[in-house]
């Protein structure tokens, strides 16, 4: 028996036997300017599990950006924070810092969540409408918090030095603007809550290339009880609760499995897959995001096969507890692009 899309993830969840691991490829906006479209195209459209009912652009094709994602024009967010990026569809860096000097706290406002929902505007009838469809269809009714929505976006309001210093200064007025992030994201929660969504997502990069980006003893004392506080109302009506960071996490899993977290979506080269499978097989359902940073850029497709049938053996299971993702952007040989595509299809129904 076929699962549909949403049964045959909540069953790899919550380790019921799913009919595949769930395998989801995302392509960035930016890789239709840095490779040839209709590559792109074929690639796709060869691969129905991983781009199941593709239907084709017509090419060329330029995709809608938003305009985080617009090169040459400074965003700025409705918490004043400035954007720039150098190339049309990639996430840009906070360039400006609306609260890099605290004399601008007084009279420093809020977003309204009933007009926005992080980084842009957001249409609560149409977001409606986007999860009873996603319902009809066999699709998981999924919501999410803003990527970056306490820490990150702390650091982009202040400026990441600043934040450190006032975590370990304990400064009031970091208290002050992490309350007004708190009650924020709180009713972007409740607002998703009340539309019947399913899954939560709390996206937000913790780690650098070694260690999080905050000491553990400054996410406990800072970040912990408001994740805690803003998780609490998905788990009581029953969701689903998504955590993703990139970079070396290792030092806050505990606490964010202790928060709630259900899928732990983390790398798997910076955080080592034996770390992986002693401390979260089987404790948790891993969404594994594929290496970026080494093998997928830089190996050989035979090389890309054998990552991928190696974290299938050592953390998946005939019961579940296993997801896998990979983000492709530009600077991959499209070679390498096919091998991990072909990969993930072959093992997603592979089992040791």
């Amino acid at each position: 028996m076929a699962f549909s899309q949403r049964e045959n993830v909540l069953r790899a969840v919550r380790f019921e036997r799913p009919d595949h691991i769930p395998m989801t490829f995302h392509m960035n906006a930016a890789c239709w300017h840095h490779y040839p479209q209709a590559a792109i195209v074929e690639l796709m459209a060869s691969h129905p599990l991983l781009f199941p009912g593709y239907e084709p652009p017509e090419l060329p094709y330029t995709p809608a950006l938003e305009p985080w994602q617009r090169a040459g024009a400074p965003y700025t967010d409705p918490w004043g924070c400035v954007w720039e990026t150098a190339d049309d569809g990639l996430h840009g860096a906070a360039v400006g810092h609306p609260l890099a000097d605290w004399a601008a706290l007084d009279g420093y406002t809020p977003p309204d969540p009933a007009i926005y929902a992080g980084w842009g505007t957001v249409d609560w009838d149409k977001a409606a409408a986007n999860l009873a469809r996603a319902k009809a269809e066999g699709r998981l009714a999924g919501g999410s918090l803003r990527h970056g929505h306490t820490f990150l976006a702390l650091t982009d309001i202040r400026g990441y030095s600043n934040v450190i210093y006032d975590m370990a200064d304990d400064d009031p007025r970091l208290h002050t603007l992490l309350g007004m992030l708190e009650a924020f994201n709180a009713e972007i929660v409740r607002r998703y809550l009340a539309l019947g969504v399913e899954w939560m997502g709390y996206a937000e990069d913790l780690g650098m290339q070694h260690g999080p980006m905050l000491s553990p003893a400054q996410f406990r004392r800072h970040i912990k009880p408001v994740y805690r506080r803003l998780m609490a109302p998905a788990q009581e009506a029953g969701c689903i609760i998504h955590m993703h960071s990139d970079g070396d996490i290792r030092a806050l899993v505990d606490d964010l499995v202790d928060s709630g977290v259900q899928v732990m979506n983390l790398q798997d080269l910076v955080n080592g897959l034996e770390w992986i499978q002693a401390t979260l097989k089987g404790r948790v359902c891993i969404d594994l995001d594929i290496d970026r940073q080494q093998v997928v850029r830089f190996g050989a497709p035979r090389q890309i096969d054998a990552l991928i049938r190696q974290e299938v053996e050592m953390l998946g299971s005939r019961e579940g507890g296993l997801m896998m993702i990979h983000g492709w952007y530009p600077g991959v040989p499209l070679e390498n692009v096919r091998a991990l595509m072909d990969a993930m299809e072959r093992y997603a129904t592979y089992y040791a």
